[in-house]
């Protein structure tokens, strides 16, 4: 990360679990900054680590000042979110893996969706000033909002066009949510965090580590198995469930692993242990 973002114009926000701004600061500082005054543009981290009582620590780490640790903000978490957005939030949840580790949420505010054949039928072209509009009709702006299109094959450089020009090209619909569980132990207060932080989401990546047939072998290691992985799936109510890091003894078994975890999500009862 450092080699390609030493020297842009870049703010890179980091989140994890409770000593990660310590971690953080240990590994930049693993290194001589005695040149990070030659460059112009300035790199910035903003580091947060996240407690088991939901409150937020964050320091400031900065290329220009040779990466020394600047202390930030600490404050409580509101539903445990991490990180506000105009397009969209991520919350966190502390875990349990034998130590502290973090599954993630990420929801939309809204989806905001454009439809390439309509922008042809108005003679638009696709590029980067979709995101503008995007986030014009997120944050429900006025249909008199300019929005400055990008040129196409044989158009001017720049034009403005009024928001409500362009309402047609685009649909809007609730917004979506993606959670991310990994390296976690198959434990009831895990279980019940995990269900409250990604309950409907659209689509949930979880760990697998072990076969059902190998439980014993899962909790020595604070892993789930892909029982537990479909079980919380469907307790949780969401849409899809994406297994994956499965242990290398399950080489070859993939097709194995993901029918397990399918058979628990669409039929099997949550068991409690």
């Amino acid at each position: 990360m450092l080699r390609l973002l030493v020297g842009r114009q870049k703010t890179v926000t980091l989140i994890g679990p409770t000593g990660f701004v310590d971690r953080v600061g240990h590994k930049l500082l693993a290194y001589d900054w005695n040149l990070a005054g030659r460059y112009a543009s300035d790199l910035v981290f903003l580091v947060t680590e996240v407690d088991a009582n939901g409150t937020a620590r964050t320091a400031r780490f900065r290329l220009n000042t040779a990466f020394r640790r600047e202390e930030m903000a600490t404050r409580e978490l509101n539903d445990g979110i991490v990180h506000a957005a105009p397009m969209f939030r991520v919350s966190a949840v502390t875990l349990e893996h034998r130590i502290p580790c973090l599954a993630f949420a990420v929801e939309e505010t809204v989806h905001v969706n454009v439809w390439k054949t309509r922008l042809s039928d108005l003679g638009l072209p696709v590029g980067p000033w979709l995101r503008t509009l995007k986030r014009a009709v997120t944050e429900e702006r006025p249909d008199d909002y300019s929005i400055i299109v990008d040129a196409g094959p044989g158009e001017k450089p720049r034009r403005r066009m009024p928001l409500g020009a362009l309402r047609e090209v685009v649909t809007v619909s609730p917004g979506q949510k993606i959670a991310y569980v990994t390296d976690v132990a198959d434990t009831p207060a895990n279980r019940a965090a995990i269900v409250r932080l990604v309950r409907d989401a659209d689509i949930l990546f979880i760990e697998a580590a072990f076969a059902e047939a190998d439980a014993e072998l899962a909790a020595g290691r604070a892993h789930l198995t892909t029982a537990a992985a479909g079980e919380i799936a469907r307790a949780a109510a969401v849409r899809r469930v994406e297994p994956f890091h499965f242990s290398p003894r399950y080489t070859g078994e993939e097709e194995r692993m993901l029918s397990e975890v399918a058979a628990a999500f669409a039929s099997h009862p949550a068991r409690t242990r």
